[in-house]
């Protein structure tokens, strides 16, 4: 147990610097953070807005947890909130190892493992700050939970589990959090003939547990924000995202076309293993039967919904890698090593390519960047060297550690992009500037998210336009921010600017009203 323990740990360890280091993103990360500081101030638990729009796009429960951490340290950190993603992650790595530990050959369980925690987006969803991980780990739960149902252990405990964990699922995200549990497990006892046993795993007593929490759960919101925001809740982001969005709206393939990059560098391995198994009847377990369920079940409804992100998929990715690797000892490997060496030698590839994006965009690549690509580069040359030896768990771990070290390492040049990637440079330049000029009033030309600043400022951040600008620069102190692109493209708004005080950071220009 020990050991175990100190796996999950080096893991986490691997991430400490890049979310010690890194500043959070405007357009979702800062945006949940302002909201969380919005409910905090006016008193709302149930309900959200984002300087005074409704935004029931997200249930309470992540952004309780941001609360919870804000009212204990008294700030954001991204150090203590990047745990809301990282621990779910492991939480995940644990359960669908004890789940497969029967099933997976010995020297494949830690293999497996890594390659689930760096398979594309299930490694991008546990650095950053989003409730998608969190979802997927009470998913994984309440699939676990029947399972163990399925196979007899149908105890009390199982029985009240099973309707919270799908509640928390709902509530970690919404409705994707009910319906792919829910028809997963419909399509398995479709497959095994057995639709009929559903009532037994969803008896009376857990539906009224299910239907009490959501009861209230919408109760609370009806309390704090009327019928206006319930409706929203209820309808808007269910019934009209699922048919017509107005929010990433895509086509039914969309999946098809993004899955190869979203689930890199091991999408061959996954497509190739499961697609010989499928074609030569090789699942034939409970299972396997399952976890393949899961995974049709869940691409096959997601396609089908109008709102579609790549993250959205992240329910897949633990019975996608889990199932390959119950799979790969009925599979001879000369099938398997190629999906092994395609990115181990596009990898091996790392230094030349970023070398001559340097040299091309005539930028100066940190030294912990270099390194870095260094370690991937040798890690992918070892790991070919594995695969043409056939010693396919050592050229898993080979290239995952690599990439796992790549990350670790090349996190401590992250300060060098912050200005690129966040606002804190950029208000802490402007509070400065503000506090030397005696000016306190910070406004914004009109570009995404620049409202959210507020979290880094403490106050109410204007959105102006050439018109507002003009009115009011004659006679008013106040600072700009304004992107570097705007100023370029639009002729009127530098007229306006020309003669005042700038200062540059990243891809922003902090400029000074003062009369």
């Amino acid at each position: 147990m020990g050991m175990k323990i100190l796996k999950y740990l080096l893991i986490l360890s691997v991430f400490t610097p890049l979310l010690l280091f890194r500043d959070f993103t405007p357009n979702n990360e800062l945006k949940y953070l302002s909201i969380a500081d919005e409910a905090i101030r006016n008193g709302h638990f149930f309900t959200f807005w984002n300087h005074g729009l409704i935004y029931a796009d997200k249930p309470p429960l992540y952004f309780w947890l941001i609360m919870g951490c804000k009212f204990i340290f008294g700030s954001h950190y991204m150090l203590l909130l990047g745990l809301l993603s990282v621990v779910p992650a492991l939480v995940i790595l644990y359960i669908m190892n004890k789940w497969t530990q029967d099933s997976v050959p010995s020297q494949l369980q830690t293999s497996g493992q890594l390659l689930l925690f760096t398979s594309g987006l299930f490694l991008g969803s546990a650095i950053v700050l989003r409730m998608d991980m969190l979802m997927c780990m009470f998913i994984v739960l309440t699939l676990y939970t029947f399972y163990q149902m399925y196979k007899g252990n149908k105890t009390t405990a199982n029985r009240i589990l099973l309707p919270v964990y799908i509640f928390l699922a709902l509530f970690s995200k919404g409705p994707v959090g009910l319906i792919v549990p829910v028809c997963s497990i419909l399509t398995f006892l479709v497959v095994k003939k057995e639709l009929r046993n559903f009532i037994k795993y969803f008896n009376w007593a857990g539906i009224g547990i299910f239907i009490g929490l959501c009861a209230v759960w919408f109760g609370a919101v009806y309390a704090e924000g009327g019928q206006t925001y319930l409706n929203n809740l209820l309808f808007n982001q269910t019934i009209n995202r699922a048919i017509d969005s107005s929010q990433h709206k895509e086509p039914f393939y969309y999946y098809i076309s993004t899955i190869g990059y979203s689930m890199a560098p091991w999408i061959l391995l996954y497509i190739v293993t499961i697609a010989i198994a499928v074609k030569k009847h090789l699942i034939q377990t409970d299972k396997e039967k399952f976890f393949l369920s899961i995974i049709v079940t869940t691409f096959v409804i997601l396609s089908v919904f109008s709102s579609k992100l790549d993250i959205y998929l992240l329910p897949i990715y633990p019975f996608t890698t889990y199932l390959t690797l119950m799979l790969l000892p009925k599979i001879k490997e000369k099938y398997i090593g190629f999906t092994v060496a395609v990115p181990a030698i596009i990898m091996a590839l790392t230094i030349p390519v970023l070398y001559i994006i340097s040299k091309q965009l005539g930028i100066s690549v940190p030294l912990p960047l270099y390194a870095g690509v260094s370690i991937l580069t040798i890690a992918s040359i070892l790991t070919l060297i594995y695969v043409y030896h056939k010693k396919l768990p050592q050229a898993f771990n080979s290239l995952c550690i690599g990439l796992l070290l790549t990350i670790f390492i090349s996190s401590f040049a992250i300060p060098k992009f912050n200005e690129y990637i966040g606002f804190r440079k950029l208000t802490e330049k402007a509070k400065e500037i503000g506090n030397q000029n005696g000016i306190n009033r910070y406004c914004y030309y009109r570009f995404r998210s620049g409202e959210n600043m507020d979290v880094y400022l403490g106050k109410e951040v204007e959105k102006l336009d050439t018109t507002t600008i003009n009115s009011i620069k004659d006679n008013e102190n106040f600072i700009l921010f304004v992107k570097n692109k705007d100023l370029k493209r639009e002729r009127s708004l530098a007229d306006i600017i020309k003669d005042k005080n700038s200062y540059s950071i990243g891809d922003y220009q902090i400029i000074l009203f003062n009369q």
